[in-house]
């Protein structure tokens, strides 16, 4: 069994390549694997690998100024969910394309997971799901207003265009585990929105928290590693991964005439050019090999 952390934490961090390269040597003594991403404004990631080894990398987070209020989101996998470790440096932790905002001074209000069913539920709030279209579609909370977009820099425009229906309305925003929609808080404030709230800890602290028969939630829950997506009480669902796209699937699509194992599904027929497609395949042929020898192709 994998212990898997889920994390981000906006605060100013002051040289974030020697911030990577610690933690970069702590997770690789550890053999724990997974994604972190530095920038000026924080750290965002999720990694996983035996209890003691992913605590050894949270400890040496919350040594950094900044980050010592580091909270962390954890589950389980049965097996590697990441094949490999990546600590990067970047522009933001979240792109969305507002590099002047300040997410740990402006975001909007948080809301304990107990408490957010009545929040949603109140006449005049208007929730809105601040993640992907791909994301959306696999599930959602009731009522929630789907922006349709496919990039979290598509937000801001998304907004400006749509204001005005949320004129009067106290806004509640939420997203897989709370990066987003801290940041997409922000964003409201500083464009002049007085109520903003979202959801602490995103999805999976509420699907952690709630009990399913008191739960608004409906559907399964995107997550961006081999689980491809939870629900109630972080259990894997039943959804796959599109190995070309990388969008979740319902366990029926795989029986379209469409869907090509590693190589494409309805989503993505008419995305790519033919040279992109062989290479999906000998990409594919390639794992099925490795499989055949008992090894674990990490292409």
């Amino acid at each position: 069994m994998y212990e898997v952390a889920a994390l981000y934490h906006f605060a100013p961090v002051e040289n974030p390549p020697e911030v990577a390269d610690r933690l970069r040597c702590v997770a690789e003594a550890g053999d724990v694997r997974g994604t972190l991403l530095l920038a000026h404004e924080g750290i965002n990631g999720t990694i996983a690998g035996g209890r003691g080894a992913v605590e050894a990398v949270l400890a040496a987070i919350r040594t950094e100024p900044g980050l010592e209020a580091l909270a962390v989101k954890w589950s389980a996998a049965s097996s590697r969910p990441f094949a490999k470790l990546k600590v990067r440096v970047k522009a933001e932790i979240v792109t969305m394309g507002q590099p002047d905002l300040d997410p740990a001074r402006q975001a909007g209000e948080r809301v304990a997971p107990v408490d957010w069913n009545a929040l949603i539920s109140a006449p005049d709030v208007a929730v809105i799901d601040t993640r992907n279209a791909y994301e959306v579609a696999i599930g959602s909370f009731e009522g929630a207003v789907d922006p349709g977009t496919e990039s979290f820099r598509d937000f801001p425009a998304w907004w400006d265009a749509n204001r005005a229906a949320f004129d009067g309305k106290r806004i509640a925003m939420f997203c897989t585990g709370g990066i987003r929609c801290e940041k997409s808080t922000a964003y409201l404030k500083a464009q002049g929105v007085e109520e903003v709230y979202h959801l602490a800890g995103g999805i999976l602290k509420y699907l952690e928290e709630v009990p399913e028969p008191e739960s608004l939630w409906r559907g399964g829950c995107f997550v961006f590693d081999e689980r491809v997506a939870v629900s109630h009480g972080l259990a894997q669902t039943e959804h796959l991964l599109c190995r070309a796209c990388r969008r979740p699937l319902e366990p029926a699509d795989v029986t379209r005439p469409e869907f090509e194992l590693g190589v494409q599904c309805h989503l993505c027929v008419a995305e790519y050019e033919p040279e992109d497609r062989a290479r999906f395949r000998e990409r594919q042929r390639q794992i099925a090999l490795a499989r055949s020898r008992g090894e674990r192709h990490l292409g």
